[in-house]
């Protein structure tokens, strides 16, 4: 009897957690499904998936690339000798490794991988995590096997017959929140039962969320709260905050925070809305305002509009962040109606579905 081939297969993209998180979760579920398959990444040198993805276990390449720098600087000249450097690795890497499949998670290394992958004829799959898909997407769609999408409504953006609603892949471990709400009072030095609010700024940190903070320290320290802050590595710490009020660069362990919180404020990534959908939290978002498309609105618009969160504008944040955190933190029905409209909102499976989706297409 001739032996199986081992499947193979190749995820690319990444630049932030919102791409990195989704790409991880999906090669696990790939893994959990079929234990002797190999998968490798492929991602943009200097960026955090490659060190975020080896240290989930996973072989990772880097390529030369980045995004077009929008000012003028000498970098933007380099930007086409980038992309052919990338093509050139991507197609040789490609060949050397013949994956089965290529699943694209969005980011500057996502585009070069597929477009080779295309070109070799390897079947390729788009996990689009936003509401407003990229350019880069809309383009690499029309060779696409299959698009998994976290929205509905894509059909305009894509070939409506490519299209799965999946939701978005999140880390397995924010799914079990119960029972770990004391360990997370340790982790976080939290020693009462005043409400907890977790800011969460994206990987990377948001900068006007942190000044807003920053800012209004005594105002917030005065309205008899927690806060657990992840701040993002490139801001200046506060010095002597209160103990209640706890800023960290980066959370590890983000099951232990979501278990601890009771209110968030967040900027309105693709997974950090599947999260909060999940964990079902009431949240404050404030979208990226120079995010691509305008996508963080349109990804924060999904909740807002069913009146499952609120939403702040980053050039209102000052005005209007303190009234909107008030309104929240002293009216429990109105945490409990966000809450009841975040159900549905949610999709726990959706690893599982893309990485099934992925096998029985090969």
């Amino acid at each position: 009897m001739e032996k199986q081939k081992r499947k193979k297969y190749v995820i690319s993209g990444g630049g932030t957690g919102g791409h990195i998180y989704p790409a991880i979760a999906i090669a696990n579920a790939l893994k959990a499904a079929n234990p002797d398959c190999e998968i490798l990444f492929i991602g943009a040198k200097g960026k955090m998936e490659m060190t975020k993805v080896p240290q989930a276990g996973f072989p990772i390449k880097g390529l030369w690339i980045s995004g077009i720098n929008r000012s003028f600087s000498p970098q933007l000249f380099l930007f086409p000798l980038k992309l052919v450097v990338s093509l050139i690795t991507a197609f040789f890497t490609l060949l050397k490794f013949k994956p089965d499949a290529v699943i694209g998670v969005g980011g500057y290394a996502s585009g070069p991988s597929l477009r080779m992958a295309n070109l070799l004829g390897i079947n390729t799959f788009i996990q689009e995590q936003n509401s407003y898909p990229g350019i880069t997407n809309k383009i690499l769609s029309k060779k696409a096997h299959k698009i998994f999408v976290a929205y509905p409504g894509l059909e305009k953006f894509f070939p409506a017959q490519k299209i799965l609603l999946t939701g978005n892949p999140v880390r397995k471990d924010i799914l079990k929140l119960e029972g770990k709400k004391e360990r997370a009072k340790e982790q976080f030095k939290i020693n009462n039962d005043w409400p907890t609010i977790l800011v969460i700024g994206g990987s990377l940190g948001a900068r006007s969320i942190n000044h807003f903070f920053r800012d209004h320290l005594e105002e917030v320290a005065a309205l008899n709260v927690n806060v657990v802050w992840q701040c993002g590595k490139l801001f200046d710490i506060p010095k002597d905050l209160p103990a209640h009020i706890q800023c960290m660069p980066f959370i590890e362990q983000m099951d232990l925070a979501y278990s601890l919180a009771d209110i968030i404020v967040s900027r309105a990534g693709a997974l950090s809305v599947s999260e909060i959908a999940l964990v079902k939290k009431p949240a404050i978002l404030v979208p990226f305002p120079y995010a691509s498309e305008d996508h963080q609105t349109k990804n924060a618009e999904a909740l807002v509009n069913k009146g499952a969160a609120l939403m702040v504008k980053d050039d209102q944040l000052n005005a209007d962040l303190m009234p909107a955190l008030k309104s929240i933190i002293e009216d429990e029905s109105k945490r409990d109606k966000m809450v009841m409209q975040l159900e549905g909102f949610g999709y726990p499976d959706s690893a599982e579905i893309i990485a099934n989706e992925i096998i029985v297409s090969n």
